[in-house]
């Protein structure tokens, strides 16, 4: 039997999403996030992946984006900046 979410839960239930690593490492998972951070690095190109993110006082991670999202920055093609 289902459990029921708790009164007044605002998580909403996400549909699978084939989310992708710039080397092409995918995951299916359930999640309405736009990107995921995959922090686990535990394929052996991470260690000289050029998608490796090294934040200074953090952990490393890959941006993991959904398969068929659009560019993160795809929105700022659009801009007409003056001169």
């Amino acid at each position: 039997m289902a459990r029921k979410r708790p009164a007044g839960s605002t998580a909403a239930l996400s549909a699978e999403v084939t989310f992708r690593a710039g080397c092409g490492h995918s995951w299916r998972l359930a999640s309405s996030a736009p990107d995921l951070a995959y922090t686990a690095l535990e394929f052996p190109a991470c260690v000289t992946c050029p998608h490796r993110v090294d934040s200074d006082g953090g952990g490393s991670f890959c941006t993991l984006r959904p398969e068929h999202g659009q560019h993160p920055f795809a929105v700022l093609a659009g801009l007409d900046l003056p001169d």
